[in-house]
């Protein structure tokens, strides 16, 4: 059976708020769960995993643009700079889940949402604009919340399913606890071609889980 593509899309917070240790443990975070990507990959043949990220701060970029097959991505820090422009990041999301450029043979993508703090700008018209496109209301979606101040409403509404809560990192190692489940359990829940996203997610072994804490993990 020939490989079916699943698009796995990082949007992440780079504003400044993230500046510091969040940013710093991101990036770490990231790049060490390309290797669990990639296992998860190899154990799904019917399915090519590509990955790319989005950047939003004041402004919005592709910081990996053209789509690449996980085996050859190579993870390049992102930086922090100015608000947090949810929403422009959302509205360029949809302009690739559109068919095309999203082929129709496609398995269903991955949104994995990360933010620290709550949008500057229109977000609920970027959240609109995903929901109006086939791909977007097919993709399977997390967020992680970074720290206390992170607005879990708004994640919450970008999931989309009151079943799937936003992951909550308010200490370096729960971000990378994190950053690993969505890494893998997405794109596991992504790869079932006869099965809801939202199903196969809150089913075990897709459940998201307890992200627990020590005394001696710094809390942001």
């Amino acid at each position: 059976m020939a490989n079916r593509p699943v698009h796995f899309i990082w949007l992440l917070d780079c504003s400044y708020s993230m500046q510091g240790e969040k940013i710093a443990r991101l990036n770490y975070a990231i790049r060490e769960a390309i290797p669990e990507m990639r296992a998860v990959a190899h154990d799904n043949p019917v399915a090519q995993l590509l990955v790319r990220t989005i950047t939003f701060s004041s402004t919005t970029q592709w910081h990996h643009q053209t789509p690449v097959p996980v085996d050859d991505f190579t993870w390049q820090d992102v930086e922090v700079d100015g608000m947090t422009n949810l929403g422009e990041a959302l509205t360029l999301v949809s302009r690739e889940l559109q068919s095309p450029p999203m082929p129709q043979r496609a398995l269903k993508p991955v949104l994995a949402l990360v933010s620290d703090g709550g949008p500057t700008d229109d977000w609920k018209a970027g959240l609109k604009a995903i929901d109006a496109t086939p791909w977007g209301r097919k993709a399977v979606r997390v967020a992680i919340a970074i720290g206390h101040d992170a607005d879990r409403g708004v994640l919450q509404e970008f999931i989309g399913n009151p079943e799937m809560p936003p992951l909550d990192a308010n200490s370096p190692k729960q971000l990378a606890a994190a950053i690993r489940w969505a890494s893998t359990a997405a794109v596991k829940a992504a790869s079932q071609p006869m099965a809801g996203s939202a199903d196969n997610l809150t089913k075990q072994p897709y459940a998201p889980p307890v992200l627990d804490d020590d005394d001696d993990d710094d809390v942001w």
